[in-house]
């Protein structure tokens, strides 16, 4: 599949080349800034807001009860829930998703997990690619859930 095509099925908010994107920007190749290129002349009209926070604060509450307000006002929400990576392993722990279980079968929510890749702030390098994906894919609130 070439760039064009998946351009074409993100435009169209096709989840499965949504994520596929997002994966595709996250390796940060040639690719990727080629698709970038493209999505860009789609983006800028989401809202994108940040929740942060310690462990145990709320932030997942919040996260699922703003998709929720945003669902009933007929908004599509884009969720990035970006977990820390582990000095020890390298891995993360990518749970945010378990306690967003009653929204994510909405087909007007997309979640994505991401690890900050060992990032510092909480972001990982490539979290504003994909909340551009997310955008370029006509959603209209994105969360960073941290």
């Amino acid at each position: 599949m070439n760039v064009n095509e998946i351009v074409e099925k993100v435009f169209n908010n096709d989840k499965r080349y949504v994520s596929r994107a997002i994966s595709i920007v996250e390796s940060n190749n040639s690719v990727s800034t080629e698709l970038l290129k493209e999505l860009h002349k789609k983006t800028g009209r989401a809202y994108r807001i940040g929740i942060t926070g310690p462990p145990g604060a709320g932030k997942s509450t919040l996260t699922n009860y703003l998709a929720k307000f945003y669902r009933k006002e007929n908004k599509k929400v884009g969720i990035i829930a970006v977990d820390p990576t582990s000095p020890f392993t390298g891995g993360a722990l990518l749970g945010d998703r378990v306690r967003m279980t009653d929204i994510g079968n909405d087909q007007g929510i997309f979640i994505r997990s991401m690890a900050t890749r060992g990032s510092l702030g909480g972001l990982s390098k490539k979290t504003i690619d994909a909340a551009d994906v997310l955008d370029a894919a006509g959603y209209d609130y994105i969360i960073f859930e941290t």
